[in-house]
């Protein structure tokens, strides 16, 4: 007999509920968390996200990107007193980095130009988007695509540029032509004084160096996705003083460290700087991000959602991002000496800094 498959996960099951903070025992003097404030998801792949639910639910009821974001991502019934029905997501950031670019981004980023717009086809999400061409892409980089890439950067709705950089992990494209292309697209930001999202892997020996020499010191950067050494965080921490470390759900993984220890680093040096808690935490350079469809958070209360434990996720999505905070706030709370961060804290501090790097 053949394996038995898997019972289909209901594609409701994926519109979670708002989230509700878990009892703590982590130590510090606060014993409850206010209301969640709003969500910001500073990195995604609005397409690739849409793409993946179609292939896993083909008779699923959201036939358009926008029925999607309206399902599964604003807040419905918010209250200060109870949680959202929906998590209270107000904020997106959509990633482009295909080489070809991808036509379909000026529909998408013109369908958020007003607020009517936003308010009838996205739910009220403030939709904005950046573009560049990934390190897997580099050998398909061409003055064509350069040029696309700087008529999109000029769109209203566009903050920023990337992502873009180096990935020696895969080697999907030659590491002379990364190089080569991430120093033409870090011109071209530069020229247009656009915010940088940076992708970097296992490439430590030269995406600080590249950075340094062709980046001025205070430009604003959100180093995505970050899984690399805590050493190179602390360098490019030091360096640029704008620069910010992209948190996803990778960092609830066991078998990722690097980004727990970034965090914990973090912790530390305000600490060592003096800081004291007096009515809040202090501050983390981090933005929170999915790089949905990628990347679920492994710490999701699933039998709370009406899964079993164990549960694969078909994809993750912005409403995961509390989870996400819900971590990095046990982190930075067992490296506090006796300060404790909420995901309340975590969550208000990443959008304060979302706003800060990319105008959001």
């Amino acid at each position: 007999m053949g394996k038995k498959k898997p019972t289909a996960i209901p594609e409701e099951a994926l519109v979670l509920p708002g989230y509700t903070p878990a009892a703590s025992t982590a130590p510090g003097p606060n014993t409850s968390e206010p209301p969640v404030p709003p969500i910001v998801d500073t990195h995604g792949h609005l397409i690739s996200t849409f793409s993946t639910y179609r292939a896993k639910y083909p008779d699923g009821k959201h036939l358009t990107i926008h029925d999607f974001v309206r399902a599964f991502y604003p807040s419905i019934g918010t209250t200060t007193s109870s949680p959202a029905t929906k998590p209270n997501v107000t904020t997106l950031v959509d990633v482009y980095c295909e080489a070809p670019i991808l036509s379909e981004w000026k529909e998408i980023a013109d369908s958020a130009l007003s607020s009517d717009q936003r308010a009838e086809l996205w739910g009220g999400i403030e939709y904005y988007f950046v573009i560049g061409v990934h390190p897997h892409n580099a050998k398909n980089y061409t003055d064509q695509v350069e040029r696309d890439l700087l008529e999109a950067a000029a769109h209203p709705r566009c903050v920023g540029m990337g992502e873009m950089g180096l990935d020696y992990h895969y080697d999907n494209s030659p590491r002379e032509i990364q190089r080569g292309v991430l120093i033409r697209q870090l011109k071209c930001a530069i020229a247009l004084h656009k915010p940088l999202t940076i992708h970097t892997r296992e490439a430590d020996e030269d995406i600080l160096p590249i950075l340094k020499e062709h980046v001025p010191k205070d430009h604003r950067i959100h180093v995505h996705c970050f899984t690399d050494s805590p050493e190179l965080a602390s360098s490019l921490l030091e360096h640029f003083p704008n620069l910010y470390i992209g948190i996803t759900g990778v960092v609830t993984y066991a078998t990722n460290l690097n980004t727990t220890k970034v965090i914990q680093n973090m912790v530390a040096d305000r600490l060592s700087k003096g800081v004291t808690l007096e009515t809040k935490p202090p501050s983390l350079r981090i933005v929170l991000e999915t790089d949905a469809p990628y990347m679920t958070p492994s710490n999701l209360p699933l039998q709370s959602f009406g899964l079993k434990p164990g549960t694969r996720l078909p994809f993750c999505h912005s409403g995961m991002i509390p989870w996400t905070a819900q971590y990095v706030a046990e982190v930075a709370t067992q490296a506090g000496g006796g300060i404790r961060w909420t995901t309340h804290d975590v969550l208000q501090i990443a959008a304060d800094n979302a706003r800060r790097m990319y105008g959001v």
